[in-house]
């Protein structure tokens, strides 16, 4: 996919910030939408359908939290990258905003070229870059990595884009013990700086969602990997 192609919304109540950010990524050729407020992102992200959502936390009317929460309910909206940036970068925010149902955190202040550099990263996978059509059969579970979608016994099961791609990564290798590196390049990628926690969070949030015994259909014993 072309930059030109790519959408992205910035949500943020104050005006400096979508103007310094909008300009930035505008120049690397993204089309860019705004929004000031938690309820304005979600008639927006329904009416242009963006690839990737940048959003702040603390917002007018409703804050990003609660905005990310209702845009993961929208079908159409369920494989969005959404990103919060945000000056609140305590452990607890980060876990709260992963919760929620955010793909990343990113703390500001950050550099626009650092913050250019991230979200080419987290949109390398609409480029093409990975290989797609790939449907992984393990057991009664079918995954199809081109759609995001995850069948087990006739029924779908939809998760967020980065829970997706750890389900796809774990199923991908049954009974593997993968190391938190592995997992943070395959998942992440290596442009994006994430910690340990996020792991931890996001396998937390996945075994809830599917279950312990489908979680173990495809880890054998259950999850493990090396520190």
């Amino acid at each position: 996919m072309k930059k030109k192609d790519i959408k992205i919304l910035l949500v943020d109540d104050e005006q400096d910030i979508l103007e310094i950010v909008g300009y930035n990524l505008s120049q690397e050729g993204y089309q860019i939408v705004t929004a000031t407020n938690g309820k304005e992102a979600i008639h927006k992200a329904k009416k242009e359908l963006p690839h990737l959502i940048i959003m702040d936390v603390m917002m007018p009317e409703m804050d990003g939290m609660e905005a990310c929460e209702n845009i993961r309910k929208i079908p159409e909206l369920s494989n969005v990258i959404i990103v919060f940036l945000t000056a609140r970068s305590e452990d607890y925010s980060q876990v709260a905003g992963f919760d929620a149902g955010a793909d990343d955190y990113i703390a500001k202040p950050i550099k626009p070229k650092v913050l250019v550099s991230k979200v080419k990263a987290l949109l390398r996978r609409l480029k093409g870059e990975d290989p797609k059509g790939d449907i992984l059969i393990v057991g009664n579970i079918e995954v199809n990595r081109e759609e995001y979608k995850i069948i087990q016994d006739g029924k779908e099961i939809i998760l967020p884009r980065k829970e997706f791609e750890l389900f796809y990564l774990l199923a991908s290798k049954p009974g593997k013990v993968f190391k938190r590196e592995e997992i943070l390049d395959k998942v992440w990628g290596n442009e994006v700086i994430v910690g340990g926690r996020t792991i931890d969070v996001h396998i937390r949030k996945l075994r809830e969602k599917i279950g312990d015994e489908l979680f173990k259909t495809i880890k054998g014993v259950g999850y493990k990997f090396e520190i």
